[in-house]
């Protein structure tokens, strides 16, 4: 388990050169300016140290155009982390340096063959994870997950979606009690949440949310207003080239509360 009290600890990888490589599933390819998604990534970092995050940075992967994308690559509880195995090839092999780097510092697990799961599809909502039946995320990493965290008293429940890469593209969890949601892309009555905020632009349900402030893409400014309507504190970020690459907030760090 994380060790330094009960500190929040941020994992990011910075930005690789070839990330115009980026794989794609839903959206077509489009040009993007590098040196601006890493100035946007920067921006995106110092807002979780001033958040109160302790950064800390995964090993640098320049030949793995998404290993940016940290979140897809673990599952980050308090009692253990699960290890994962993504749906796509090209990025199973930047799960090891965030197993060697977690491993130091919290138990670790690990999905295995012919598993597949990566943290993208994995939404937690108190002691329930929900996980999105994606095309990167499979039955048999699903059930894995379970195995692995269903000691320490959570559970693992199914969570249909469509049309989106994963599940927190359709959905996330603002504490303490309401979901973000894309109607078109999952139902928000499968999720255990007294409210729910629908979306005024379709990738706009990715947010993450720190010590009661819930940043938000400053591409949807519709969604952060009925956010804001809803009584929740919001701040938006600039990351329009990470978009290009089919990525959002959440994606870009594995956040681990202290104990």
């Amino acid at each position: 388990m994380v060790s330094s009290g009960s500190a929040r600890h941020a994992f990011v990888r910075e930005l690789s050169p070839a990330l115009a490589r980026c794989e794609l599933s839903f959206l077509e390819r489009a040009t993007i300016d590098v040196s601006l998604a890493v100035r946007q990534h920067a921006d995106y970092v110092a807002q979780l140290a001033a958040l109160g995050c302790e950064i800390a940075w995964l090993p640098p992967l320049p030949d793995h155009a998404d290993g940016v994308f940290v979140e897809d690559t673990a599952v980050v509880l308090p009692e253990v982390t699960v290890i994962t195995r993504p749906g796509a090839q090209s990025r199973r092999n930047e799960v090891e340096s965030v197993a060697s780097s977690l491993a130091r510092v919290t138990r670790v697990v690990r999905i295995l063959d012919p598993g597949t799961l990566e943290g993208g599809d994995v939404m937690q909502i108190g002691r329930t994870l929900y996980v999105g039946r994606s095309a990167r995320s499979n039955q048999a990493g699903v059930q894995q997950l379970a195995a692995a965290v269903e000691p320490f008293g959570y559970r693992v429940r199914s969570a249909s979606m469509q049309g989106c890469l994963h599940l927190k593209s359709a959905v996330t969890f603002v504490p303490p009690d309401t979901v973000v949601v894309n109607p078109a892309w999952t139902d928000a009555a499968q999720y255990e949440a007294r409210h729910v905020v629908e979306v005024a632009e379709p990738f706009g349900a990715n947010t993450l949310t720190l010590a009661g402030v819930t940043l938000v893409s400053a591409d949807y400014p519709k969604t952060q207003r009925r956010l804001e309507d809803a009584g929740i504190l919001t701040r938006a970020l600039r990351v329009s080239e990470l978009h290009k690459a089919e990525a959002a907030l959440t994606c870009m760090s594995l956040i681990a509360e202290g104990r």
